[in-house]
């Protein structure tokens, strides 16, 4: 988008372009989402800006009237597979305030100084500005949905010390942190008592969103002791950079609701951050549904199943060990595998939250296992350990940073893993959200009940570019759908 083409959507309040872009009025001093409902100003006193930091590092503070920061993040950054767009997935996880910046210029492969000249190029502002902003919306989480100390909201928030927490949200917020507490009552839930590490958050996305319908697809999928649904509500554990926590899921009016067990309450913003890959909640579906609604034969299903999410995982290593349970088998029959595995190999919670009651293995206990103890043929008994082996000693990486085509290169170099395998691990693990998979079962089925002749699916795909990951959940979903009947 040009300023231009972004004025328009401003003077429009286009819900849609929150989170893509920031406006700034330099009349007022302040930043806004586009659908910020005050008074649109002069296109002349108007600033853009690729990110929330970049316009605090201009000067500007948040809108308290329509809280920018509360926004979906940009689906641009979290499909693009360049620099800027790993190092922002990998701050967004709070790799920053964890180990700093030169372990995330180590771990992309490139000089500090390198990485903060590309990500000011492209977003405005460099790794320290990105990960100071995340912080501050961190901060107001817990200010607003907590009664924990302030103090101890500041270190759990990720800084360094009193004094610079306070200076920050005084800058960005022009709030004290006590005066941002006292303003909780207009926004968000109830507070809750924080001593459990028990939040309730709402999560943003753009609409259309089928929430229920996503939910019930990872519910279906749901592993016993790891995962659990219920009540449209879908619930799993997760191992966070400080300790394990379990996650529940639900659909809301405009949201979704985002109950967390956490063992750390530093571990907020990567829960968060994990839970949107998790439902695809950045994704922008209008964008997607019109790519795919050009084309006749997917027409009909956007128009009866709009906004389909490209459903991921808060940890790519599992989601690679549940995909080689999944090769040759059925849904129920590598749930049932998986939950062998769990009950064998799962670290049990030490706070387990109803059925939710381990983490899943990791890949180095996975490594060192038996054979005899993997419920599985031996063909998929060496593509699991030769995976897991991989994992567990770093020469493969599937975390939100990793390289896509480096990482599908490694999988098709390991035995017993091939395209199908490699293909769901970068669509599901990765976020690529251009991978098809002709030759999935589903896939076939669904493109033979259209009409699609299989010779001709490679060449329909092309129209679907770059959305064809999307179009791939559309078909599935496609074969749930009775002919004529609603969606």
């Amino acid at each position: 988008m040009d300023d231009t083409s972004r004025y328009r959507a401003v003077q429009s309040r286009d819900s849609r372009f929150d989170g893509a872009f920031i406006t700034a009025v330099t009349t007022t001093g302040i930043y806004c989402r586009p659908s910020c409902p005050a008074r649109t100003p002069s296109a002349a006193n108007v600033r853009f800006y690729r990110s929330a930091a970049a316009a605090q590092g201009a000067g500007f503070r948040a809108c308290k009237r329509c809280r920018p920061d509360a926004t979906p993040g940009s689906p641009e950054w979290n499909i693009r597979a360049d620099l800027a767009g790993r190092a922002l997935r990998l701050i967004a996880d709070g790799l920053v305030d964890r180990e700093g910046v030169g372990a995330l210029a180590s771990l992309l492969g490139y000089s500090e100084r390198h990485l903060h000249r590309v990500l000011v190029a492209e977003v405005g502002a460099g790794p320290l500005a990105l990960a100071r902003a995340q912080r501050a919306q961190t901060s107001r989480v817990l200010l607003e949905t907590t009664d924990l100390p302030i103090s101890a909201v500041a270190f759990a928030a990720g800084f360094a010390s009193i004094r610079q927490f306070n200076g920050t949200i005084r800058d960005v917020f022009a709030l004290t942190p006590t005066q941002l507490r006292n303003a909780r009552s207009r926004h968000g839930d109830a507070a809750h008592a924080a001593t459990a590490g028990l939040l309730t958050l709402r999560l943003p996305y753009r609409a259309p969103f089928p929430a229920a319908a996503l939910l019930a697809f990872l519910g279906r999928r749901a592993v016993a002791g790891v995962e659990s649904f219920a009540d449209s509500s879908y619930s799993r554990s997760m191992a966070l950079p400080h300790g394990p926590g379990v996650v529940t899921l639900s659909p809301g009016e405009g949201f979704v609701r985002c109950h967390l067990q956490l063992t750390d309450l530093r571990d907020l913003g990567a829960c968060v951050q994990r839970c949107r890959r998790l439902l695809d909640l950045d994704a922008d579906p209008v964008a997607i549904d019109t790519v795919l609604g050009g084309d006749p034969l997917l027409a009909p299903l956007v128009a009866r199943l709009p906004g389909r999410r490209v459903p991921g995982c808060p940890d790519g290593d599992e989601l690679a060990v549940r995909a080689v349970l999944g090769q040759q088998v059925s849904v129920a029959g590598a749930r049932t595998v998986a939950g062998r595995l769990v009950a064998r190999f799962g670290k049990p919670l030490t706070s387990p939250s109803g059925a939710v009651t381990h983490l899943f293995p990791s890949a180095a206990a996975l490594a060192g296992a038996d054979p005899g103890d993997l419920p599985m043929p031996a063909s998929r008994q060496r593509a699991l350990l030769g995976l897991c082996t991989a994992l567990a000693e770093g020469s493969l990486r599937l975390d939100p940073g990793a390289d896509r085509d480096e990482v599908a290169a490694r999988l098709l170099a390991l035995p017993g893993i091939g395209p199908w395998t490699s293909g769901l691990v970068r669509m599901r693990a990765l976020g690529d959200p251009d991978l098809f998979l002709p030759g999935d079962l589903g896939v076939r089925q669904a493109l033979a009940r259209l009409g699609e002749p299989q010779a001709a699916a490679l060449t329909r795909a092309q129209r679907w570019r770059p959305w064809r990951s999307y179009a791939v959940q559309l078909l599935w979903a496609g074969l749930q759908l009775a002919p004529g009947d609603p969606a």
